[in-house]
């Protein structure tokens, strides 16, 4: 039986409201409780809590400084609202089936927990170092500006890390990490939600 639209509705703001509410819960409980650099074994050395913090972009790279950050965030704000813009219609005009609706609110959501931490973070927290563990202070008194927060990153997984043979013909005697970003959800979300759309709902695109 085909859900109707208000079902559809409940469905994706609980989902999209589940998914913030737990990018935001990590984050600031790393952010409030451990220093940069410090890492939480989980299971074994292969996933790691590792707590490093980056100027904006996913799984840890950077862009250009200030106005890198600016112009990253403006982009994000626009991608959340076209998305969200693009749901609206698909639900309220194509009828939509709920896989394809829940695919792009995730990667919404990944996009609008990124950009919490870009404007808010640097006004309501002390920075962070690798002695300091930062915690909550009053609006304004923070270590960045409106639009300069740092995304809080967290989740590692050095799921191979080894130390090549001498004898290996390419970097040998060098250490090796496989997979060495560090993300958190709502990096997660963005590929989880872009990789569904593509691999279980890409006729659906390609038929509209």
């Amino acid at each position: 039986m085909a859900l109707s639209n208000k079902r559809k509705i409940i469905i994706l703001s609980v989902i999209a409201v589940s998914l913030l509410l737990i990018d935001q819960i990590t984050k600031i409980i790393v952010k409030t409780n451990m220093h940069l650099g410090e890492s939480i074994p989980v299971f074994g050395n292969w996933f790691q809590i590792l707590f490093i913090e980056n100027e904006g972009m996913a799984f840890g790279m950077k862009f250009g400084g200030n106005i890198g950050k600016y112009i990253l965030t403006s982009l994000r704000i626009i991608l959340a609202v076209c998305i969200f813009l693009y749901i609206r219609l698909l639900l309220l005009k194509k009828n939509a089936p709920i896989g394809v609706l829940a695919g792009l609110t995730a990667v919404m959501v990944g996009a609008i927990g990124n950009i919490i931490d870009c404007m808010f973070y640097g006004l309501v927290f002390e920075q962070s170092t690798y002695m300091h563990t930062a915690q909550m202070v009053p609006l304004g008194e923070g270590y960045g500006k409106f639009f300069l927060g740092k995304v809080v990153d967290m989740l590692y997984f050095p799921i191979i890390d080894t130390t090549l043979p001498e004898w290996f013909p390419i970097k040998g005697g060098e250490d090796i990490v496989f997979f060495r970003p560090v993300f958190n959800i709502a990096d997660s979300c963005i590929t989880v939600g872009a990789l569904y759309l593509l691999i279980f709902k890409w006729k659906y695109f390609s038929h509209k």
